[in-house]
């Protein structure tokens, strides 16, 4: 069984930084690809980041391109989200997803953790 626990969310001020954590455990686990993707109140789940782990190749949504960088530590089994210029509207709920095998979409998703940014 695979799990995917997110950490490192909080409250900030607008301008300042978070580094979100995803770690996965259960059984030897290495997914073709790892994305965040967040949801606020009232709106729907939308894209954030995604990382290849072959070729750590990465790709952001628009909204975030320039201010988040993600990246893994593939030896803790870990990715991570650094968000910085935060925003109130980056206030969300922070989800980790992966992407088992090429083509097979996100499979596995975590709980999430909640980011909020003040104005």
């Amino acid at each position: 069984q695979v799990q995917l626990v997110e950490s490192g969310g909080g409250l900030v001020q607008a301008g300042g930084s978070l580094r979100l954590s995803c770690a996965t455990s259960g059984r030897t686990f290495s997914p073709y690809a790892m994305g965040w993707f967040r949801q606020a109140p009232g709106k729907e789940r939308e894209f954030v980041a995604r990382i290849s782990r072959s070729s750590g190749g990465t790709l952001y949504a628009d909204s975030v391109k320039g201010r988040f960088t993600i990246s893994r530590d593939s030896a803790k089994n870990t990715v991570l989200l650094q968000m910085n210029s935060l925003k109130p509207e980056d206030t969300a709920r922070y989800y980790c997803a992966a992407e088992p095998n090429y083509g097979l979409g996100y499979k596995y998703w975590g709980q999430g953790t909640q980011v909020t940014v003040s104005s």
